[in-house]
């Protein structure tokens, strides 16, 4: 993420973005655990690098989606690429059984009181 000059909350979002596909500020802030307050910073930084974009998909003026930009998606596929490469070199430790748990685990904690 350094290399790339993302901070955690940016790359969060634009991870994000990437597997759930276009999202309203205050949903992408549920989901990398951030304030919305906070998260409009993240967006208006990542909106000024040409990595995300808010558009208006409704008549209600008032709701924005963020999207990613082409930028954005290239930027995010790369890092993503490397971030989940050194994760699965940290899992090794483990045995597949013990990854296949972890894995069931978290997609517990991911999933309830609909986070998923």
């Amino acid at each position: 993420m350094a290399a790339a000059d993302l901070t955690i909350s940016q790359f969060g979002v634009l991870e994000a973005l990437l597997h759930k596909g276009p999202l309203c500020q205050r949903d992408i802030a549920a989901k990398i655990l951030k304030s919305t307050g906070n998260i409009t910073l993240v967006i208006d930084n990542l909106e000024k690098r040409g990595l995300v974009r808010r558009e208006r998909i409704n008549e209600d003026r008032r709701y924005l989606t963020i999207q990613l930009t082409d930028q954005g998606l290239e930027l995010i596929h790369e890092v993503f690429a490397r971030v989940e490469a050194a994760i699965v070199a940290e899992m090794k430790v483990l045995t597949n059984d013990e990854q296949g748990a972890l894995g069931t685990l978290c997609k517990k904690l991911g999933l309830r009181e609909g986070r998923g």
